[in-house]
């Protein structure tokens, strides 16, 4: 990846972790990784935990940040998301997997994407 794709990436994340907390999120993890792959944003507000994927694109040529959350990434993300909770001392009352999509500065948060 190259040092303006990370950027890229890492200004999203924190545009959606900066926007979880003004909205009384605790932020848990970011960048949380294991073999198997990486979760973005771990979150939580009201023992209820949110897992969320973060998109960042400059434009929509190559199509909307959500549109870019495949079947396949939401498989891998309810994966890595059991993995973190059998690893995590948090034992929530309710999970959540939330899209973070980010144009052009725009935020977007998608809750109960998936």
């Amino acid at each position: 990846m190259t040092s303006k794709r990370q950027a890229l990436g890492i200004h999203g994340e924190s545009m959606a972790a900066d926007w979880y907390m003004a909205d009384g999120y605790e932020v848990l993890d970011r960048n949380w990784r294991c073999r198997e792959g990486e979760i973005d944003l771990v979150l939580c507000k009201n023992r209820t935990i949110v897992f969320c994927e973060v998109k960042t694109r400059t434009s929509d040529s190559y199509g909307s940040p959500a549109e870019a959350v495949t079947r396949d990434k939401r498989q891998r993300l309810r994966h890595l998301a059991a993995r973190w909770l059998d690893e995590s001392p948090v034992r929530p009352r309710q999970i959540r997997f939330d899209v973070a999509a980010i144009l052009a500065d725009e935020i977007e948060i998608i809750e109960g994407a998936f």
